[in-house]
């Protein structure tokens, strides 16, 4: 049996490597999303983790409205990329300034 720590630990390193991929990258927008959805998996993880130990079944309710969100936001997400690309010819963030206005 795995201890909720490790899952706690898990989620805060998921989360970390997320919040920095979002400062450290800024100039691709797949990976800005990317670094998203991993986000909202570290927070998944802890309301598994929580949901287990505590013996409720609240925390897996709120995981699957998490990943309905998610998933609506990945698909908006590319699509509005590839809109963006065939007009630009770029994913580069800092061509899309222009869009300001």
């Amino acid at each position: 049996m795995i201890p909720l720590e490790h899952y706690l630990v898990f989620g805060a390193i998921l989360f970390a490597l997320s919040v920095a991929g979002i400062f450290l990258n800024r100039k691709n927008l797949i990976v800005l999303l990317m670094c998203i959805e991993l986000m909202l998996l570290a927070v998944n993880t802890n309301f598994i983790a929580f949901s287990h130990q505590f013996g409720d079944m609240a925390g897996q309710v709120f995981v699957f409205f998490i990943l309905t969100v998610a998933a609506a936001e990945a698909a908006i997400g590319l699509a509005i990329l590839v809109v963006l690309f065939r007009n630009r010819r770029s994913i580069n963030v800092d061509d899309l300034d222009s869009l300001k206005g």
